[in-house]
């Protein structure tokens, strides 16, 4: 029952190739808007918000990484999709990096945004329990306003500062477990990059290219140990670059999902 929880959106017919975005933290379905709206007419896309973010439950707060794919494997079935494309961005792509890993054959594609397949280093475990403590002792205001920033490059803050704005509201009125049951599950997520050599399926790797957590020569490395992936930088984007730049974006998804799917 746990499952039928997690809030999902779809948008388009069913009929068409199904499109399965998963958001970064802390946010929430809404940083895919640009790309749904444009892509909606012509494929079946579904998104939703990670168990403990948005308005989906947090429950317990107590999530694995595993937990997280669970909920994904439980969409894809509950809604019948038939091999979906995956399309992850930073905690999103390490769902998507596990989905693949244990169950390739019911996938169509992958398309990973700002992300990487390596687990956390003992420093960003650390860091990870630093930010629950941070939550417990100063509340999550203070850890959201202090750790969303640094998601954004400081031009687009600057310059779409209501969008942004808009973005960072929703996220400080989050479940405080929610926030810290997804610190829980990256932290504990385990190393997929010895798989990454195996995948069969259209990869697509795409960063932004002024992200400061997963920079694009770390993740130009990673998609050469993917068979025949393809990757592409967004051009004044930081870590959230759907929303930084969603033409630009949009259009790389675009004439990937047209070149290997209709």
């Amino acid at each position: 029952m746990m499952k039928q929880e997690i809030q999902v959106f779809a948008s388009g017919s069913s009929e068409n190739k199904p499109v399965l975005f998963i958001h970064g933290f802390p946010f929430d379905h809404h940083m895919w808007d640009a790309q749904v709206n444009e892509l909606k007419s012509r494929y079946y896309c579904v998104t939703y918000d990670v168990r403990g973010l948005g308005v989906s439950p947090a429950g317990d707060g107590l999530f694995t990484l595993e937990s997280f794919v669970d909920d994904l494997e439980f969409i894809i079935n509950n809604y019948k999709l038939n091999k979906p494309v995956l399309c992850g961005l930073s905690m999103g792509g390490y769902i998507a990096f596990r989905c693949v890993e244990r169950m390739e054959s019911k996938l169509g594609g992958l398309i990973l945004c700002d992300t990487k397949s390596e687990p956390d280093t003992n420093e960003g475990k650390l860091k990870r329990a630093e930010g629950i403590k941070n939550i417990n002792s100063d509340g999550l205001q203070k850890f959201i306003s202090n750790f969303v920033p640094n998601c954004f490059a400081e031009k687009y803050i600057k310059d779409f500062s209501k969008g942004y704005n808009e973005i960072l509201s929703r996220s400080l009125n989050y479940d405080p477990a929610g926030v810290k049951g997804c610190l829980l599950a990256m932290q504990g997520r385990t190393d997929v990059t010895p798989y990454l050599s195996g995948i069969n399926i259209p990869s697509l790797i795409i960063c932004g290219e002024e992200d400061k957590f997963t920079p694009p020569a770390a993740m130009r490395l990673m998609s050469k140990k993917i068979s025949n992936s393809e990757f592409a930088i967004i051009p004044g984007a930081g870590h959230m670059s759907p929303v930084e730049n969603p033409g630009v974006f949009t259009k790389i998804i675009n004439d990937f999902l047209a070149k290997h799917f209709v």
